[in-house]
């Protein structure tokens, strides 16, 4: 796992490698081991190593064998050996014994269709000196980073936004249209930051240039296409492709481990990985009823690893999170961040890489809301008239009763109720909580481009299975699996997720949506196929995550500390300081829960502080840590 960075300039001069090397000092958590630049003409690459596979000899930017082609690249090919044979049976010839290389060659051979080969996660990009063309591509789910700015002037990209804004001349303004969107999901989805101009490389794309041009294109889309099978067959190739996937992932030359919960997801991980060789898990957990730290030892105790776990006090936690939002670059207002960040760093202690459970809810149903579809059948079948008409006498209804939700939800369309995981404020609770937004900024427009292609691509599938798109298009990339790279790179931990390989999602996509969820059972047919695999008494337990007691730390004194900390933000030109100001002092006084909402403003309000008003008066960028 690494840390890649480029400029690629229009004009024509030549990169500065001073540029280059503070575009990569500022992320040398990604990599402590190495450095390597190379820089010829217009283009410059840059890089940082965390040595996991070919220590002594896959340093990077690598070349082929005449140097027309150069390549910094991120991430792990676990089909790399299969590939390099086939390369070579072809008469290619490798110097290392590295993944990256694999690359090189693979795209000599098979040019830009390289990645219809590749089993891993990645972004990567490549210099084609002889065409002069820039070749980049981020992994099928978007499990690595890819960033980019662009301007009349020059190309520049990087595993991480403090990278490319390292080069100084770059600002780091507030993008409005982000900032609206993050209020709906908690996170920016893709293409954009939370950034001006500065932009993400969306899961599964390629990006070339050639003599000024820029494209990006997808080169795979992830579908579900059910097939007509016993619920036996998948419960069958669920375990065998699991199984598979667990072994390629363990590949590595350092020690690895396996964050464990008390879910099934990472527990499967686990138990496959204890089948290979002794395994290592990890842990955390909070003070409290909530506290699944014990769960997790129970569980580890059975499969036979050795565990290690640690308590996170309130102290502990809000003292980790301005290292956090550093890290991330872009405020995710995922409570669980701070967790992940906090066993990512016990983990390190102890191993290099580390497996997780990731992916496992998106691809097999796992998350409480697709039960949803089955609840609403009662009134999801009335006209679709009628429900905008009852709709619109409901919300005119001056008071609240119960069932009032559930009809208002019930007689909406899929595509107006769900926009994924994260939904946190409506358009209207927007407006309340900011003003002075620019005028072209619309406010009712804010979700619909974005969830609006994936309908339409799903129009043709049922509800549940819609849904879990939305989410492994949107939620797993801009959420999960961003704040999983971050939180455990900021330790030079590398971190795998064996479901989110495209074998087992190939298994997943065939799976009937009767089967994923079944009599209000989420992950029915993982469930089924997880038996006698992992402990019968992981196998129904619901679904916790890091059950971050938020609620009852909100109504502490810690509230005062961090709504001054909110005010002195400088954001109170965009956000209407008296609302947060009311829902902080209701939440305190036991008047309502609101605190998703003010964890919400107070992580974008430590964010601007930090990135917007406190960064630029900085000569260089510095680590939080």
């Amino acid at each position: 796992m690494c840390g890649i960075a480029g400029i690629l300039n229009f004009d024509e001069k030549t990169p500065y490698k001073q540029q280059l090397k503070e575009m990569t000092d500022v992320m040398i958590h990604r990599g402590p081991n190495q450095s390597g630049f190379w820089v010829e003409g217009k283009i410059g690459l840059g890089f940082r190593r965390l040595s996991i596979i070919d220590i002594q000899e896959g340093n990077q930017p690598l070349s082929n064998e005449n140097e027309s082609i150069w390549i910094i690249f991120n991430g792990e090919i676990y089909n790399y050996n299969e590939l390099r044979r086939l390369l070579e049976a072809k008469g290619h010839r490798f110097k290392t014994k590295s993944d990256t290389e694999v690359i090189v060659h693979l795209y000599e051979e098979y040019g830009q269709k390289c990645l219809d080969y590749l089993r891993g996660m990645f972004s990567f990009a490549l210099w084609d000196r002889n065409r002069q063309l820039l070749f980049a591509a981020r992994d099928h789910f978007g499990i690595k980073p890819f960033y980019y700015y662009q301007d009349k002037d020059k190309f520049v990209f990087a595993s991480e936004i403090k990278s490319i804004l390292a080069i100084g001349d770059i600002k780091a303004s507030l993008h409005y249209q982000s900032l609206l969107d993050y209020l709906s999901f908690q996170y920016v989805p893709q293409p954009d930051t939370m950034f001006e101009h500065i932009h993400k490389l969306p899961p599964a794309h390629q990006l070339t240039i050639q003599y000024g041009k820029v494209e990006i294109k997808r080169y795979w889309q992830p579908m579900f296409n059910p097939l007509d099978k016993p619920i036996t067959y998948f419960e069958n190739e669920i375990r065998h492709k699991l199984l598979d996937s667990v072994k390629y992932h363990m590949h590595s030359e350092v020690p690895l481990g396996c964050f464990l919960s008390s879910g099934i997801d990472s527990t499967a991980i686990a138990a496959y990985m204890s089948q290979l060789e002794p395994t290592k898990t990890f842990s955390v957990g909070f003070d409290g009823p909530q506290n699944e730290t014990f769960i997790a030892a129970n569980t580890a105790q059975e499969l036979g690893t050795q565990h290690f776990y640690n308590i996170i006090t309130e102290e502990k936690y809000f003292d980790a999170l301005p290292n956090v939002i550093w890290h991330l670059d872009e405020p995710v207002a995922d409570p669980s961040a701070v967790a992940l960040y906090q066993v990512a760093k016990l983990a390190k202690d102890h191993v290099k890489v580390v497996l997780s459970g990731e992916g496992a809810d998106e691809l097999f149903g796992g998350y409480r809301i697709y039960q949803e579809p089955a609840a609403l059948r009662y009134i999801s079948w009335l006209p679709d008239s009628i429900k905008r008409a009852l709709n619109k006498q409901i919300r005119s209804l001056p008071f609240n009763f119960y069932g009032k939700n559930y009809l208002l939800r019930g007689t909406r369309s899929l595509e107006e109720r769900f926009i994924g995981n994260a939904n946190l404020l409506t358009e209207s609770m927007k407006e309340y909580f900011l003003h002075k937004i620019p005028e072209h900024i619309d406010y009712s427009l804010s979700t619909h481009p974005i969830t609006k292609p994936i309908y339409n691509q799903t129009s043709h599938l049922d509800d549940v299975t819609r849904m879990q798109l939305i989410d492994m298009n949107l939620w797993l990339p801009g959420d999960i699996l961003a704040k999983a790279d971050k939180c455990s790179m900021a330790h030079s931990l590398e971190l795998r997720v064996p479901f989110l390989d495209k074998e087992v999602f190939d298994i997943a996509s065939q799976i009937p949506a009767a089967y994923r969820i079944s009599n209000g059972t989420t992950k029915h047919v993982l469930r089924r196929a997880l038996s006698g695999v992992i402990p019968d008494s992981v196998i129904n337990r619901p679904k916790l995550g890091f059950p971050v007691p938020l609620r009852q730390w909100l109504k502490t004194e810690r509230t005062s500390v961090m709504l001054e900390q909110i005010q002195a933000s400088g954001i109170d030109n965009i956000v209407n300081m008296r609302a947060i100001e009311e829902i902080v002092m209701k939440h305190k006084h036991g008047q309502g829960d609101y605190a998703r909402i003010i964890w919400l403003f107070y992580n974008l309000a430590l964010w601007h502080k930090m990135y917007v008003i406190d960064l630029p008066k900085s000569q260089h960028l510095h680590a939080a840590q």
